[in-house]
């Protein structure tokens, strides 16, 4: 018997698959995390601490809004078409309704950019430059997230690889500009973050077109449901993702609140130590997705649960080297990279490496949630961890700032994933958020309005 082969004879992507998609991915993904990481190297040589410490703050500001208000449409897409695939719907995706909920997020964010316009020029230290540079970038992603969501959806792994990778070259390019001499100063630079998915728009429609068309039945149907599932997955997501850039980003924000922008470039630099893994396995984390949507439609606990013990073990190994690094050599690679201007103890760089672990294990507890539909009550997890993550960078028993996020992040992440682990032993009550994995797609679609998406049935 085919073991990919669904109860109802969908077809689900073998183990080998999975693998050979995760391995794919992490080749272009993992190149964009070193060209995000050089980006920020040459840029801490290139301005002085506190123009550096504005820039950090632009990043940690746009990658907040995006993250919160599109990349709950990735997710939403990731799953809906890995379902669907796995349950024998090979075309005419509904794309309307995700596109229309994006669409709406983006209107909400313009109208709050313009009516907060001084208060956000304020965070950028009065520069008008970054303030245009962060609306820009911040509606040019839109695109780039949408394409995201239908690749990994549809496991073009290739293209999703090559889309990041594309981007993080073209941002790359402007601090490399400063330093031959074509150009020089912050805005030169920080042009560089509102280029990137700018460049995308030049591939992302080409590639969506190619690929599919929007079938006016099932964009019907996708407009039906945005009342009930679809906005219920992005809310949930949404929730998840600020909870995730509020761990990430908050003690940027509030080091330059409280000590200035040259101590949170510090905080941001440290972190560091944790963004570019994160995005390195955001390539497992995107095959993981919709290989566990369709695991839970067509196969079940057993492989589900292998799946999950595969990454946390990488994941284990990984972080594990990580840590003995910074413990060997951590202060040094520091002053390599980021300068002199700050000093980085050993013990908060090892701490700061071992919470990367417990993020990138909660990530993948994460993604199990979203495949079972627990999307909710991952959400309410993430917003407490986050919370008490804020509480604590502002309560002053640590003097520093910089001391406060090292100790702070890895207690967060470690109760972030202990917590998730918790919800993921819970087996789903009997109205559970998710659709009975083998019913019918003819019965799934008329019970749930078009998308298989259900939250609340």
């Amino acid at each position: 018997m085919d073991r990919s082969a669904g109860p109802s004879g969908a077809t689900q992507p073998s183990d080998d698959a999975y693998v050979h998609g995760a391995r794919v991915l992490a080749v272009g993904v993992g190149a964009t995390g070193l060209l995000t990481f050089l980006y920020f190297s040459l840029s801490s040589h290139l301005l002085s601490a506190n123009a550096y410490g504005e820039l950090t703050v632009l990043w940690a500001a746009l990658f907040i809004v995006i993250a919160v208000i599109y990349r709950p449409i990735e997710q939403l897409l990731s799953r809906m078409i890995a379902d669907r695939r796995a349950r024998g719907a090979q075309g005419n995706h509904p794309l309307r309704g995700p596109m229309l909920i994006q669409l709406s997020f983006a209107l909400i964010f313009v109208a709050v950019a313009v009516a907060l316009r001084p208060q956000i020029e304020q965070l950028f230290g009065g520069s008008r430059s970054l303030y245009l540079i962060f609306v820009g970038a911040t509606l040019a992603y839109a695109a780039s997230y949408f394409a995201r969501g239908y690749f990994a959806g549809h496991q073009w792994f290739i293209l999703y690889g090559g889309l990041m990778l594309f981007e993080s070259s073209a941002r790359v390019c402007f601090p490399l500009a400063v330093l031959i001499g074509i150009s020089s100063g912050q805005t030169a630079i920080a042009i560089g973050i509102f280029a990137a998915p700018l460049a995308s728009l030049l591939v992302v429609p080409w590639a969506i077109a190619r690929h599919a068309r929007v079938d006016d039945q099932s964009s019907e149907l996708a407009l039906s449901s945005i009342a009930d599932s679809g906005v219920g997955f992005a809310g949930a997501v949404a929730a998840i993702q600020l909870g995730e850039q509020t761990l990430l980003n908050a003690g940027v924000l509030v080091a330059d609140s409280v000590a200035g922008a040259a101590t949170a470039g510090a905080v941001f630099s440290v972190l560091l130590i944790t963004r570019a893994p994160l995005q390195l396995f955001q390539s497992i984390q995107t095959t993981l997705l919709p290989h566990l949507a369709g695991l839970e439609a067509t196969k079940g606990g057993e492989e589900f649960s292998h799946a999950i013990k595969i990454t946390v073990r990488a994941i284990a190994i990984f972080a594990g080297i990580s840590a003995l690094l910074m413990l060997l050599i951590g202060p040094s690679l520091m002053a390599l990279f980021f300068g002199d201007d700050t000093s980085f103890g050993r013990w908060g760089l090892v701490a700061v490496a071992i919470g990367m672990g417990f993020h990138l294990a909660a990530g993948t507890l994460n993604q199990s949630a979203l495949a079972r539909g627990r999307a909710k009550a991952a959400g309410i997890i993430w917003m407490l961890v986050a919370l008490a993550f804020v509480a604590w960078m502002f309560v002053p028993l640590v003097s520093s700032a910089l001391l406060r996020a090292e100790l702070g992040y890895p207690a967060a992440t470690a109760t972030l994933c202990a917590l998730l682990l918790i919800l993921y032993r819970q087996a789903p009550g009997p109205d559970g958020e998710l659709v009975p994995a083998r019913r019918s797609v003819e019965d799934v679609i008329e019970g749930s309005g078009g998308i298989i998406l259900t939250e609340d049935r």
